[in-house]
């Protein structure tokens, strides 16, 4: 059952020739005032074996120079591209806002670089598919943040559900709640409010957790949907300024697995002060829940419960320590955001080594993201005709 379960994973990444020593990480968009790279990807690096934190790039030298001397980097560029160029980088990673992911993912591609890029991978499926064949015809190694697939509990759970807990998977149901497209705003995030960006609801908390459903429960083959904007306007947080909203903050998808499973989404923009996350997997012989107690709970911190024939309830079910691979320190720390993308990194680092088990697949690659891309356009496509739209071919 779990080679079957790997099989149906539909992720690939290009390959590579093992390098020898560090892989050296080059950072674009680490700053020395926050951000996602400052929040996640360093903490994530740091005491992971095999990784050097050698470069970063910023929008100007100034902030280049204060990234590097705030996180002990050694090599600072003012561009993506001087970056890109550099003989002391093998490994550029991009975490940058969406909009800008192809003007500065494209630099490191033509240079041969291996790439790292967070999702959504571009604005909108074009991009993707650009990026993705560019990567294709320079043969080099790519990996994209839908780092869910690297948590210990849905690795653990893809393997529960292939070696039978549930029996004959008959449904499942996720709710959860968006995180972004709520009543408020700031500064940082401003851009989402514009359905154009690419980084929206529907690609962002809804775009990680179907990545997430599909590589435990397998691909959709057809899908009906309901995407809506229903607050037009939203306030900055702290200035009351009023701003116009275009992007949607109600997603609910329904559909039929490939499986024959009937499976149900919603998410919700925002927070909600019942449900972060929920989500319910039912069978003939067994019910597993998966919680997390913050709407981003792609980050870390998921707990299984589970019950199967003559079981009253659902009990916690303990991750077995396999599934860690040896990331003890993330262990009491699996709340934090960086959490998932250590394990990412530690994935990639084997793909990269050639060190994966032979029963084990790696990260997603830009050719994943192009499917996933993919899958949230056939998904619009059903909301805006209202017809059931088939997603045949969308998985590999």
């Amino acid at each position: 059952m779990r080679e079957q379960a790997v099989a149906n994973t539909g992720v690939h990444m290009t390959s590579t020739s093992p390098r020898e020593g560090l892989i050296r990480v080059g950072v674009v968009g680490l700053s020395a005032s926050g951000g996602w790279a400052a929040t996640a990807h360093v903490p994530a690096l740091a005491g992971l074996d095999g990784y050097e934190l050698r470069a970063l790039s910023a929008s100007t030298a100034e902030s280049a120079r204060a990234a590097g001397e705030k996180y002990a980097v050694p090599l600072t560029f003012d561009s993506a591209e001087e970056l890109a160029r550099s003989e002391e980088v093998d490994l550029v990673v991009v975490t940058v806002k969406v909009p800008h992911h192809l003007e500065l993912i494209r630099p490191a591609l033509e240079a041969g670089k291996m790439v790292f890029s967070e999702w959504p991978l571009g604005a909108d499926l074009a991009q993707a598919e650009e990026l993705a064949d560019l990567a294709h015809r320079r043969g080099v190694l790519t990996g994209v943040g839908l780092q869910a697939r690297s948590a210990p509990p849905l690795r653990y759970l893809r393997d529960l559900v292939a070696d039978g807990y549930v029996g004959r998977m008959l449904s499942t149901s996720m709710l959860g709640s968006g995180w972004i497209g709520g009543a408020t705003y700031d500064d940082n995030y401003a851009y989402v409010l514009d359905v154009t960006s690419g980084a929206t609801l529907p690609s962002i908390p809804f775009g990680h957790s179907a990545d997430a459903l599909t590589m435990v429960l397998g691909e959709f083959r057809e899908v009906s949907a309901l995407i809506e904007n229903l607050r037009l306007e939203v306030v900055h947080i702290t200035s009351g300024v009023v701003a116009a909203k275009t992007a949607e903050d109600q997603i609910a998808v329904t559909g039929v697995l490939e499986s024959g499973a009937v499976a149900a989404m919603h998410f919700r923009g925002g927070t909600s002060r019942a449900t972060a996350f929920h989500w319910e997997i039912n069978g003939t012989d067994g019910d597993v829940v998966v919680k997390a107690d913050q709407a981003q709970w792609w980050y870390g911190g998921l707990r299984l419960y589970g019950a199967r024939g003559s079981d009253d309830a659902p009990i916690e079910l303990p991750i077995p320590a396999r599934y860690q691979r040896s990331l003890t320190q993330w262990t009491e720390r699996t709340t934090e955001p960086a959490c998932n993308v250590a394990h990412e990194y530690a994935l990639l680092r084997d793909q990269i080594t050639g060190n994966l088990a032979p029963d084990e697949d790696g990260v997603p690659d830009f050719r994943h993201a192009v499917r996933r891309h993919g899958t949230l356009e056939r998904i619009r496509e059903a909301a805006r005709t209202g017809r059931k739209v088939a997603l045949a071919g969308q998985g590999t």
